[in-house]
This record gives C-alpha cells, sequence and structure tokens, in this order.
C-alpha cells in the first residue's frame, strides 16, 4: 500500500507571515525614525510674541535744580559779628542770617530821631507860639498907627494955627510912617505863621528832610542785619565772625523754596518724541530703588551745535525729601503709551534699521519672518504687522541658527 504524499500548505502559510512581518518591522522603523527626529533638531532658547503695555521713552541723566538761586551779599562795609545759619539749614522769610557791626549806626540813628523830633517842636512852635505873637504884634501895630495918625492930624492943626513949628509937623509925619511899616511887617509876619504860611513851610520842610534822615540811618542799620529774603535751604556759607565784608561780595547762597525743577541734555535725534506735558519717571543715583513723578515743562528752542543736544526741564510736583541740589538723576520720559502692543525683546529683531525681520519657529523649522515695528519702549519692541500673539522667535544672538534650520523650543 503505497503512502501519502507530503501537503504544501505549511510553506505558503510560512511566506504569508514572513511578509506581515517585514511589514510590521517597517512601519516600527519608520515610526522610530519619526519619533526621533525631534530628538536630532537643535534645542533653542526662544522668546514667545506677547500682548501688553508698551512704553516707549526716552532716557536721559540730569541734574536737580530749584528754578534759581540768590546770592546774598552785604550793601554797607562793616565787620561781621555773628554768623546765625549753617549749610544746608532749612531758612524762614526773614531769618536772621548775619550781624555787622552796628554801633556806629546805632549812634547816626539816635542823632537823627533827634533832629526829628527838634524840627517837629519848631513846626508846633510856629503853630502854637509864634502865630498868636505875630497877630498880638499886629494888633499893638495898628494901634500905634491909629495914634500915629492922631498925632499928625493935631499937629499939622496946631502947625497952621501958629502954635508948631514946620519941624514938629515933619517930625509927626515920620512917626506916621514908621507906624505904618511897623502895620506892614506885622501883617507880613501874621502870613508867614498862618497854615500855608512861609514859616510854617520852612518848619514843615524842614520836618520832612529830618524824616527822611531818620529812614535813611534806620535803612542803614537794617543793612547790618542780613536776612533770608524768601523760604529755602542754605546751599553754601563763605563768611565767619570776624570777617571785613564789603558790599557785592557773595556770602552765601540760598536756593528758595518752589517747583523743584529736573534739567537735562537730550540727543537731538530724539526730539521728534518730545512734547510738552509728557509724563516722566525718575530716580535719583544716590536712591536708585526710589522712584518720583515729573513732567516736562521746557524744551529749549536752540541746539548745542558742539554736543548736538537740546535742553529740557521737568517740573517735580511732589519732590521726596531725599532730593538735593545738583544730585544727579536718571529720567525716563514716556513719549508714547500703547494699551495693547504686539510686542517682542528688542534683541530678536533683525536689521532693525533697514528692512526689519525675524526668525519664527513654526512647524519645528526657523523660518524667516518680515515685520513692521512700531513703539520702542525699555527692551521691547512693537510688531505692527507681520506675527501673532504667542509665536516663538529665535533671539538674533543665536548666529548659529540659520533660516530652514530644525530646531526644537526651549523656554528661557
Amino acid at each position: 500500500m503505497a503512502s501519502p504524499a507530503p501537503s504544501s500548505a505549511p510553506p505558503a502559510r510560512n511566506s504569508r507571515l514572513m511578509r506581515a512581518g517585514l511589514v510590521l518591522i517597517a512601519a516600527l522603523a519608520l515610526l522610530a525614525v519619526l519619533l526621533a527626529l525631534p530628538l536630532f533638531a537643535e534645542p533653542v532658547v526662544v522668546a514667545t510674541v506677547e500682548e501688553g503695555e508698551l512704553l516707549q521713552s526716552v532716557v536721559v541723566s540730569g541734574k536737580v535744580r530749584t528754578p534759581r538761586r540768590l546770592e546774598l551779599g552785604s550793601q554797607i562795609a562793616g565787620q561781621v559779628t555773628q554768623v546765625l545759619a549753617r549749610e544746608g539749614d532749612a531758612l524762614t522769610r526773614g531769618q536772621a542770617l548775619i550781624q555787622l557791626d552796628d554801633e556806629e549806626l546805632q549812634a547816626a540813628l539816635a542823632q537823627a530821631a533827634a533832629s526829628l523830633a527838634q524840627s517837629e517842636a519848631r513846626l508846633a512852635q510856629v503853630g502854637q507860639l509864634a502865630l498868636p505873637l505875630a497877630r498880638e504884634s499886629a494888633r499893638q501895630a495898628e494901634a500905634n498907627l491909629v495914634q500915629a495918625q492922631k498925632q499928625f492930624e493935631r499937629t499939622r492943626e496946631l502947625v497952621a494955627r501958629g502954635f508948631y513949628s514946620q519941624n514938629q509937623l515933619d517930625e509927626a509925619r515920620r512917626s506916621l510912617d514908621v507906624a505904618r511899616s511897623q502895620v506892614q511887617a506885622a501883617r507880613l509876619q501874621v502870613d508867614s505863621s498862618e497854615p500855608g504860611g512861609s514859616d510854617e513851610r520852612l518848619a514843615r520842610l524842614a520836618v520832612d528832610q529830618a524824616r527822611a534822615s531818620l529812614a535813611l540811618a534806620q535803612a542803614r542799620l537794617a543793612y547790618a542785619r542780613i536776612a533770608a529774603p524768601v523760604d529755602g535751604v542754605l546751599l553754601t556759607r563763605g563768611v565767619e565772625p570776624g570777617d571785613a565784608v564789603q558790599p557785592g561780595k557773595v556770602l552765601m547762597t540760598i536756593s528758595p523754596l518752589g517747583e523743584t525743577e529736573l534739567v537735562a541734555q537730550i540727543d537731538e535725534k530724539n526730539l521728534e518724541l518730545l512734547a510738552l506735558g509728557q509724563p516722566a519717571r525718575v530716580s535719583a543715583d544716590a536712591f536708585p530703588a526710589r522712584r518720583f513723578g515729573a513732567e516736562l515743562s521746557f524744551i529749549s528752542p536752540v541746539i548745542d551745535a558742539l554736543r548736538g543736544s537740546v535742553e529740557v526741564r521737568l517740573r517735580v510736583p511732589e519732590p521726596p525729601a531725599y532730593l538735593r541740589e545738583d544730585m544727579t538723576v536718571s529720567i525716563d520720559i514716556v513719549t508714547a503709551r500703547r494699551a495693547r502692543a504686539l510686542q517682542v525683546p528688542v534683541e530678536t529683531v533683525r536689521d532693525a534699521g533697514g528692512e526689519p525681520w525675524v526668525l519664527v519657529v513654526r512647524d519645528g523649522v526657523a523660518q524667516r519672518q518680515s515685520v513692521r515695528l512700531g513703539l520702542r519702549g525699555d527692551g521691547r519692541v512693537e510688531i505692527l504687522e507681520g506675527l501673532a500673539a504667542g509665536e516663538q522667535l529665535v533671539p538674533a544672538h543665536q548666529e548659529a541658527i540659520s533660516e530652514g534650520a530644525r530646531v526644537r523650543p526651549v523656554a528661557g
């Protein structure tokens, strides 16, 4: 009995299994390659496009200055007996600062006061004594004239009747003429003693002159006491007790209280960004952690040709107590503000002065993207066109990353 022929099924099944295995292996290999691709991309610390408030500012160094300084000196020559304030002292208007020797000036004032009293007494005498005496003298002279007139008439009658000689008539006429002259003189004296008369005017002129002399003596005495003309702070003191001073010599310098100013020189290329009323944030170099507000109040119409700069001044409505004259400050003048600006760090923008562009990471590849810039703030710049919020950019200092390179973004 013949044995059965061998089956061909097992070899066919094995062949199919082998092909399926090869396909599976290939698929796994391809998947492994795809999964491994990001591992071969260059890791790069990227910057993210953000949206938020952006302030554009001009940063400059300046100085603290009050609107003006007052230099005090003496109006008379003299010797200093007291100096009553020190540098840095707060001063009030009228406060005594320097005292000069005033002994001679006190004596001159007393003499002027005595001369005024004498002149006023003379004026009072004109009204209270001289006028009544002049009126009484006038009445007496008029009475004498009446008597002389009567005597002359009697004498003339007696001469006509032959009882008196012509000489006696001449004597009576002379007596009458004298009486008339005395009346005229007495009346003139009354007129001069009356209010508004010459004697009264002369007496008043003497009083006025004496008062002027007294005022001059008082003024010269006041010059011996040098006082603060305004409220302020004493900046410099250049005099000590015992010093001899002369008119015109600066003895003290005062910074008056008032609105504090900041003065700075700004590069003329920033002139187009400036406008009166712009706010500023300020910090003193001595107190960098403390900031206070200011406002642009003056832009000079003149450009400094040597430095290529323009002087600006800022007023400080509420100056902090630690500010000092000539203190150095850092000033950030806010020239523009955008509440919702699409912005990126300045270091991500390339060729910012020409045709700006950035490297943006899209689908794991660095791609060149042209952008249009807007405001420029503190280390950040506004993007008007070309990007969207949330996109990631390769900083310009990453020179090894070029357009088309595969990159793997890494948080900074």
